[in-house]
């Protein structure tokens, strides 16, 4: 592993391995830093089944599901709490920008990047478990239909998209592509 790198992603949950693997992309050395081993690689993606967040898709209107990104960002909002005008004033710009990708463009990303989803849609994002809990309160989770991750080599820490994007090693403090 060299110690020159022109960006260091702190992170290796999916955020992190999107910005890398785009990053590495654009022809930059990255560095990755989690304080989780290689285990937990994804971060958060482990509690949500691997399901992806998505408003209004196709699997939702095949399923008969009628979803808005008005009713996916009234959700967010209501699971959120925000209450303090000023503070929260960048995560409510944040939950309106991510509503608005999900309605759009993240599904061709991800279908660009040769990624397929499964035809159903789950409930991994209700809050306290309970139907009646806080969170989606229609089906908007959509899972892939093969690992988002491949392994490759033989060192079960290595693993990424195809090798011409480049790799990474994850490990307890330290990852790195190229």
């Amino acid at each position: 592993m060299s110690d020159d790198a022109d960006v260091i992603v702190v992170g290796a949950g999916l955020a992190g391995l999107v910005a890398t693997y785009e990053l590495t992309r654009a022809g930059r050395r990255v560095l990755v830093v989690d304080q989780e081993s290689e285990a937990n690689l994804g971060g958060q993606a482990f509690w949500s089944l691997g399901g992806l967040f998505l408003v209004d898709s196709p699997e939702q209107r095949r399923a008969g599901i009628k979803d808005s990104p008005e009713l996916a960002l009234s959700d967010w909002l209501d699971s959120a709490g925000f209450d303090r005008d000023r503070e929260d004033h960048w995560p409510r710009q944040w939950a309106q920008a991510y509503v608005d990708f999900a309605a759009g463009e993240k599904r061709r990303y991800l279908h660009d990047l040769g990624l397929r989803l499964m035809p159903t849609v789950g409930w991994a994002e209700r809050g306290a478990g309970l139907a009646t809990g806080h969170g989606n309160s229609v089906p908007a989770s959509t899972s892939p239909g093969a690992p988002a991750l491949r392994w490759s080599g033989s060192s079960p820490n290595r693993c990424g998209p195809p090798p011409s994007a480049g790799w990474w090693t994850s490990g307890t403090a330290t990852g790195s592509t190229n």
